[in-house]
């Protein structure tokens, strides 16, 4: 009996230091949901194969020659999903502009990179889940919200919950309220799907840090969170696949 053949994005790395290059194709290479179509030394080497190629991710280097790597971003139609890979941290609030997928500072590890791309595996389509790789717990993980004029980062584990607030989500976490401008849907591409659960419009919760459920209601550290019938059937279901 044959398995089923792994659904694969298709990948492209546009990076001018050969070093980097080589560290990408290696990590690419350990993922076996990647798969890498093409590696470059500039956008402009990369872009007349783009055209017939249409990979679905790039991961772009920002300090190129000739054309730097935030100035492409916006040329690409349709724009594939992007990881900027940098080793500087000052691009990081035009990146969020460009809405790029993830912000990987030179050097990051095999575990950071597996982080990354597997979220947006799980968040580009339908698939099986895939199980959480050993070895990465949820206290290791973390995202990049833009809050007023910073880049704050919040680890997933300290997340409550998270309120819709008109324009902006308020994240409830163990030490504050946090304000992002964000809708859920973006929100929902940065979270770990098997980790959180939207249960009402205006209210998406961290599973593992529910005190209980009664009538519908969750209980998390003192607040109560209502299940609204949108949202009442995935989120049992989603309990239960988690039993």
């Amino acid at each position: 009996m044959h398995s089923p053949t792994m659904r694969k994005l298709t990948c492209y790395i546009i990076d001018d230091e050969p070093l980097a290059q080589e560290i990408l194709e290696d990590y690419v290479a350990k993922v076996p949901f990647l798969e890498l179509r093409g590696t470059f030394m500039s956008p402009l080497e990369a872009a007349a194969q783009m055209e017939q190629d249409k990979p679905e991710l790039l991961f772009l280097d920002i300090s190129m020659p000739d054309l730097d790597g935030l100035s492409f971003i916006p040329m690409l139609k349709p724009r594939p999903m992007i990881i900027l890979t940098t080793a500087y941290d000052k691009y990081a609030l035009k990146a969020f502009d460009l809405e790029v997928r993830d912000y990987l500072l030179k050097p990051f590890s095999f575990e950071r990179f597996y982080q990354g791309v597997l979220r947006l595996y799980q968040n580009s389509g339908p698939k099986p889940p895939l199980p959480e790789p050993e070895g990465i717990p949820l206290e290791t993980k973390y995202i990049f919200l833009k809050v007023g004029h910073r880049i704050q980062k919040v680890a997933l584990h300290d997340i409550l919950f998270i309120e819709g607030m008109k324009d902006y989500l308020r994240i409830h976490t163990d030490w504050e309220k946090i304000m992002t401008l964000l809708s859920f849907a973006q929100l929902e591409e940065l979270l770990p799907g098997q980790d959180f659960a939207r249960v009402h419009r205006s209210y998406m919760v961290a599973i593992n840090r529910i005190d209980h459920i009664e009538r519908n209601r969750i209980q998390i550290a003192g607040n109560t969170i209502p299940i609204s019938d949108t949202y009442v059937e995935s989120f049992y279901k989603k309990l239960k696949g988690l039993g």
